[in-house]
Formats: C-alpha cells, sequence, structure tokens
C-alpha cells in the first residue's frame, strides 16, 4: 500500500528552499500524510540523498511517531526523544535529527523523505542508525509513501 505524503514547503521534484539546507536556517521542512492502513501503530521516516560522493547520506532518522499523526512540522525539534514519544536516530553527520541538504558544488542531489506506516512500534533507543531502523521494520511494512526534493549548490 502507499502512503501519500507531501510538503508545504515545496513541491514534489522541486526545489528544497535554502532555509531547509545547510545554506539557511538548516530547519526541517513540513510534512503531511492521510490514511494509513488499519492496523498502524506507529510510523518511522528516514532522509537521505542518494546522490552523495561518499554514497547515500543520512540527513534524518525518526521513529515511533505516534499512529495517529498526520504531519510533521517544520523545524522539528532535535530531541532524541519528544513528548509523544516519536525518538530520531542519528543523521550521517554524526547529529540527532534532521541535517539539511549540504551538498558539494554542482548538480542537484535528489533528497528523499520516505515514510513508513508499521504495524509495531520499534521501541529502539535514540541516536540509532538508519540501517537499525531498516533492519527493525522489516516484515512490520503495512505502508509507504515517498517524497523528493532537489537541491545545489
Amino acid at each position: 500500500m502507499t502512503l501519500e505524503l507531501t510538503s508545504p514547503d515545496f513541491s514534489s521534484g522541486g526545489t528544497i528552499p535554502k532555509q531547509f539546507t545547510c545554506d539557511g536556517g538548516d530547519l526541517s521542512p513540513a510534512l503531511q500524510w492521510k490514511d494509513p492502513p488499519a492496523g498502524t501503530q506507529s510510523f518511522a521516516l528516514v532522509s537521505d540523498d542518494p546522490d552523495a560522493p561518499v554514497g547515500t547520506w543520512v540527513h534524518w532518522v525518526i521513529f515511533d511517531l505516534p499512529a495517529n499523526l498526520r504531519s510533521l512540522p517544520q523545524n522539528f525539534q532535535k530531541l532524541e526523544q519528544s513528548a509523544d514519544g516519536s525518538r530520531q536516530g542519528t543523521n550521517d553527520f554524526g547529529n540527532i535529527g534532521y541535517g539539511g541538504p549540504c551538498p558539494p558544488r554542482g548538480k542537484a542531489h535528489r533528497y528523499y523523505f520516505k515514510l513508513y506506516a508499521l504495524d509495531t512500534k520499534l521501541n529502539l533507543k535514540p541516536g540509532v542508525t538508519k540501517r537499525d531502523v531498516e533492519r527493525a521494520m522489516q516484515g512490520h511494512i503495512l505502508a509507504r509513501g515517498e517524497y523528493m526534493g532537489r537541491y545545489s549548490r
């Protein structure tokens, strides 16, 4: 099943505004979704750049988002754990929370935001990696949505 993931901050396939990058405020963009499948117990989100020179670069890992949630606000706090129980992992910058696009000069890179509806909570510790979250999600994904933006310097 597919989840429809959108953002009011930039169009799908469009340019990510500077405020959401290392060249601006490094704020996370707002994301929205609706109609997860029955049985959804939590959501997880991974954002990465497959065009990075060193291989796929992870920009954001967040999991155990509550099942009743339908959006993430702009500039989501960079906390290990939020009051609602959601937890954030470590990005490839070595930080908790969102790290915006920061590509080398040249061709635009693609930045994917991938949302997963899960039939369980992952209950992993804050600070885990994308690989840890992907391993824990195996066999628990009910639906998936994807949204992509581009950025170049």
